[in-house]
């Protein structure tokens, strides 16, 4: 299954990138962003969408005590800012750039409205994709707030398995491949990069999982 912030196997940049729309092309430009440029702030108004052509970036908020809540790492292919579609007058988060060279596809609110409107089997797909991707930050959020790191680890990785994660067909393991580092991983389920290097190594010595800088291989007796 692929990540969730795909539907149907179709990456959404191919699909909602105006450059792919004759009607949009000519007046449609990315923009380009380095490491920890702000591609907008909390109370920012909320009047596009956007599309990440290439690089990462990051989600959050700040709490009451200024500390910092990462909602998700997007890659390449997957859309932010989204609930601009449903009427969301001002950002109720901000978005970040965490890679030197990312590219943006930015999408006009009336823009959006209008492919959407011009076909409705579309339409459905991305208020689909906009229920679940809610209902998944909602979920990791939970976690955040109810579940000791450990808990939190584990409930991530069994994501990470959905999203990017094959069985080996000669060990029966569950192979992950995914485009976060560790210290990713770490913000994702709000702790700190020691922290979570202390947590897999314990796992590693229970023998429950073996991990590199971009795999994780979860044994077949433990998935």
């Amino acid at each position: 299954m692929k990540s969730i912030w795909f539907f149907e196997d179709t990456n959404l940049f191919k699909v909602l990138c105006p450059h792919k729309f004759k009607a949009y092309k000519v007046d449609h430009n990315f923009d380009a962003y380095k490491k920890q440029d702000y591609i907008y702030f909390e109370e920012d108004s909320a009047n596009k969408v956007y599309l990440i052509e290439k690089g990462k970036v990051k989600l959050g908020y700040y709490n009451e005590d200024g500390e910092e809540v990462v909602k998700a790492i997007l890659t390449r292919g997957e859309l932010f800012g989204e609930t601009a579609i449903l009427g969301e007058s001002k950002r109720e988060e901000f978005a970040m750039s965490i890679d030197n060279s990312t590219s943006i596809c930015p999408i006009g609110v009336e823009t959006m409205h209008n492919l959407m409107r011009d076909n409705q089997t579309f339409s459905f797909k991305v208020y689909k994709f906009i229920g679940f991707k809610l209902k998944r930050l909602e979920r990791r959020l939970q976690l955040l707030l109810f579940k000791d790191t450990k808990t939190r680890l584990m409930e991530f990785l069994h994501e990470l398995c959905t999203d990017y994660g094959y069985d080996c067909e000669k060990t029966g393991d569950k192979v992950i491949h995914h485009p976060y580092t560790q210290k990713d991983l770490a913000s994702l389920i709000g702790t700190s990069r020691p922290t979570l290097n202390t947590l897999l190594n314990e796992l590693k010595g229970e023998n429950i999982l073996e991990f590199n800088r971009k795999e994780i291989r979860i044994y077949a007796r433990s998935a």
